[in-house]
Order: C-alpha cells, then structure tokens, then sequence
C-alpha cells in the first residue's frame, strides 16, 4: 500500500498540519477521526488493512487528517470561540487540505470526493455532505451524533453553531433548496448500531431521518442489531460491508 504523510501550514488555524494518503488510484476519500482523535488514528486501528483489497486494486485513496475538536467540541470554553474554531476547520479542509490533496492524488480540482468517518468522525462527515454537496458525492458515516445542541452549554448559538448543527440547518431548509436534488443525487449512507453506547447515536440518526424525510432527502439509515456496540470491531464490519459498493 503507498502511503504518504504531509505536514502543510494552515492560514485558517495558524499551524502545521499534519495528514496521509494511502492508496494510488480511485477515488479519493477524506477520512475524518473520532473525537480529539489524530490523522494517525485509522492506520493504528488496522482499519485500512479491512479494506486493502479496494486500496491495491485502485479503486479508493484516503486522506486522513487531524481533529481540533479539543479546541472546539471537547472544550468548555465559551461556545462562540469553540465554535468559531470548529467553523475554521471547516475552511482549512475546504481550501487548503482538499485542494492539496486533490493535487497530489493527481485529481482535477472539481473532481467530487466521498467523506467518511465513525463517531465525532461521523458528524463531522455528515457535516461536510450536507454544507458542501457539490464537493462530496459520497459519505459513509458510522455511529454519529448529528444534532450538536447538546454541544452549546452556555445557550449562546451564533451564526457558526448554526451552521454546524446538522440537524440545526436541516431543519430549517426550505424544500425547494437547490441542495436537495444534489442530496438525492449522492449515494449517502449513514449507519449506527443499537448495542452498547449507540443509544445516543441511534436516537440521533432517527431524528436526522426523520428531517430528512420530510425535507425529501433520500439518504439511507441503516441500524444493525443490538448486539453491535459503539466500537471499532463494529466500524470494521461496517466498512467491509459498504465500501465495496461505494467504490
């Protein structure tokens, strides 16, 4: 398997940030990590082993990156800073990461991407679907939380909360969003299990289903059985039970 690491300065967080690719060929997936986790975090669990098939056949690349959620999520700061950093983020992988990795798997520019991630990973590839859907024709998210309310302890929801709230957003979208066809147009797959630890994510992606449905947004929520946790073993299965259609 090739794989590369980079560490490139951002202008929108005033540091080196550090990422892999992995893989030579096909489609170029962004992989976000779990909460507070590193760009490292994929490749120390064995998950890309789960799919090197794909990864040798040139049928998918990824590029993994770093988290700031400790910045953002995971602090009890003041919830406008926290979400001001979690809103930089968003533009650092917008216009600085994307556009580099872009380059260096050899890719045009405008070429559409799949996201992906499991946990705080998952709303962060939900996320980035849902406000950028001309970018992302594809996500796979595993075992998210995608209304972040319970996030804003101080009640203080600025324009920047908002627009990282999914079901915030979602909520709010007139029906007639030119964001709607370009949703049904993309292959979105969001999947939670409903044994240990899922209890939270299940009820999540029940409501983002439930918006979802009556905004006529077709994405695809699949809830596996009560005996598959909030764990990595139930994010191996996972991807070798949908990457392979999505590639």
């Amino acid at each position: 398997m090739n794989i590369r690491y980079f560490k490139e300065y951002s202008s929108f967080l005033n540091r080196d940030m550090e990422f892999k690719m992995y893989g030579h060929a096909g489609t170029l997936c962004l992989v976000l990590p779990c909460q507070d986790g590193r760009f490292f975090e994929w490749e120390d669990r064995h998950m890309y082993d789960q799919v090197s098939d794909l990864i040798e056949q040139g049928r998918i690349q990824f590029v993994s990156v770093d988290s700031v959620d400790l910045e953002s999520w995971s602090s009890y700061g003041d919830s406008p800073s926290r979400m001001q950093m979690q809103e930089n983020y968003v533009q650092y992988i917008m216009n600085e990461l994307i556009p580099s990795a872009l380059y260096k798997a050899g890719k045009p520019q405008d070429e559409a991407m799949m996201v992906m991630g499991a946990s705080m990973g998952a709303f962060h590839a939900g996320n980035f679907f849902f406000r950028y859907p001309g970018r992302f024709k594809q996500v796979l998210a595993l075992s998210g939380l995608y209304d972040m309310s319970r996030y804003f302890y101080d009640g203080n929801i600025d324009f920047n909360a908002y627009q990282n709230n999914p079901c915030g957003y979602l909520s709010q979208m007139d029906p007639a969003h030119p964001y709607i066809p370009q949703y049904n147009e993309a292959q979105a797959i969001f999947v939670v299990g409903q044994g240990a630890w899922e209890h939270e994510c299940a009820d999540d992606l029940r409501k983002l289903a439930g918006l979802c449905f009556h905004k006529g947004i077709h994405i695809q929520t699949d809830f596996w059985g009560y005996d598959v946790p909030h764990d990595w073993p139930s994010w191996e299965r996972q991807i070798r039970e949908y990457l392979p259609r999505m590639c």
